[in-house]
């Protein structure tokens, strides 16, 4: 199996991405609450990684939690993604990544009430693009 070659530096990055692409999937930033390009939205199709094209949720598992960010009660296959502990700011968190690229993508929560898993991962409209079916 080939694996997948992606930019060795942050340089690199930097030519493939956008701004806003970088901050969030290399700097782990985070884009403000209901800006983001996915946060509404209801068409069906699946949500790659922004940075390397992996394929990381449905849209089957998208539901609307209220916080402004995509929400997702599962990714589509938990070898695609990793999780993180992430103290910063004062906070303990998970941190979610993909797994190939090791992207930014957000967070995820013991929060999705109501959800078939009861998680919430909560992700950055930037860190992942929308393939309809």
């Amino acid at each position: 199996m080939l694996e997948k070659e992606f930019p060795q530096t942050e340089e690199e990055w930097r030519g493939i991405l956008t701004p806003m692409e970088f901050h969030v999937l290399r700097e782990k930033g985070t884009e403000r609450p209901f800006t983001g390009d996915y946060w509404n939205h209801h068409e069906k199709g699946t949500y790659r990684c922004a940075g390397c094209g992996e394929e990381l949720f449905s849209s089957n598992a998208k539901f609307d939690s209220g916080c402004g960010w995509p929400s997702f009660y599962e990714g589509l296959d938990r070898s695609k993604i990793e999780e993180h502990e992430d103290d910063s700011y004062g906070m303990r968190r998970v941190e979610v990544t993909c797994r190939s690229c090791g992207g930014h993508l957000g967070h995820v929560f013991p929060d999705g009430f109501g959800t078939p898993t009861g998680m919430r991962y909560c992700i950055n409209s930037v860190s992942i693009k929308f393939v309809p079916e």
